[in-house]
């Protein structure tokens, strides 16, 4: 089985990439299925149940979340409604979503899981490294597919969780830094690996938003309104061959796309 990996989706440059990229994909059967993380869809903050239902009519099968996971406050009651958006595994018990979900495939169910890191966020979680190893041992037999995105700021908590889950997963996938890695590996216990996905979004940008204001902010420490920048749109990602017998990744491959060129 092909799955498609889509980096952070940053606003409307990113939705419209993703949606272009997924549709082609799927057409041309170089994807079965597209996972996308979208908690920058919003503008560059959430996601919103209008901005997920275009995700999903855009060719999205499922979608990750991240630290921005509660921006939009009138999206926290769809989440308890739409099974095939993830939010992370290790928020406290109590909030809305889900952390584990799974989705059918021709080749059999598929669980997508996301943790968060905490080393670095802003973000009230669990030990993602606890959280993960108990949700394995209740509920690994399963599925044999299982996909973790982990988002996270540091390289190193999210090189420690792929160490952590070598052979126990089909694959770990860092997502939150919105650059992309050049580490893509399978493992030889057959679990792919890459430190981050990258963004899907406007590149001529600091990380999706205008570079003039991310400037101004770092030289004056003064607070500035963040927008989304809008030239050289690319799709970043990884293409994923999977044994759906065994739940082995085969393969791993870096994606760009690139939608336009800088404005």
């Amino acid at each position: 089985m092909k799955i498609l990996m889509v980096g952070d989706i940053v606003g409307g440059p990113g939705r419209m990439a993703m949606a272009r990229v997924a549709t082609r994909y799927k057409a041309e059967g170089r994807a079965d299925i597209v996972i996308a993380n979208a908690e920058n869809c919003a503008a560059g903050r959430g996601i919103t149940s209008t901005l997920a239902e275009e995700l999903f009519a855009g060719g999205a099968d499922a979608l990750t979340m991240g630290d921005h996971v509660w921006d939009q406050k009138e999206s926290m009651a769809y989440f308890d409604k739409e099974p095939r958006i993830a939010r992370a595994l290790n928020l406290p018990p109590g909030c809305p979503g889900k952390g584990a979900i799974r989705i059918q495939t021709k080749e059999g169910p598929l669980t997508i899981i996301q943790l968060m890191g905490r080393t670095f966020m802003n973000a009230t979680a669990d030990c993602p490294f606890r959280t993960i190893d108990e949700w394995l041992q209740r509920n690994g037999s399963q599925s044999k597919m299982i996909i973790v995105d982990m988002h996270a700021e540091a390289t190193s908590e999210k090189v420690a969780m792929g160490k952590f889950l070598d052979g126990r997963v089909t694959a770990v996938l860092g997502t939150h830094t919105h650059i992309q890695t050049a580490d893509e590996a399978i493992t030889a216990k057959g679990t792919a690996y890459m430190t981050d996905l990258g963004m899907t979004g406007p590149c001529d940008s600091v990380i999706g938003r205008t570079t003039d204001a991310i400037l101004t902010r770092f030289l004056t420490g003064m607070p500035t309104k963040f927008e989304i920048a809008s030239g050289d749109v690319r799709l970043h990602g990884a293409l994923l061959s999977i044994d759906s017998a065994t739940g082995k990744a085969l393969k791993i491959k870096r994606v760009e796309e690139i939608l336009s060129k800088p404005s």
